[in-house]
């Protein structure tokens, strides 16, 4: 549970960062604010659907 929180921490994050970088025109930061949101984004999805719902087996 803790890996989703800071995979959604760390994608929140790059968000804010590619849409600063793009605000103030620096492209080259905003291409990897945005490339790391989509990526880390996909990381906190995949984790989510592959292990982060209990299943209440235990």
């Amino acid at each position: 549970m803790g890996l989703i929180i800071i995979f959604a921490i760390v994608t929140l994050l790059a968000a804010y960062g590619g849409f600063s970088a793009l605000k103030n025109k620096n492209f080259l930061g905003a291409f990897w604010g945005v490339a790391s949101f989509f990526v880390f984004g996909w990381f906190t999805v995949m984790t989510i659907v592959n292990s982060g719902f209990p299943t209440g087996t235990h």
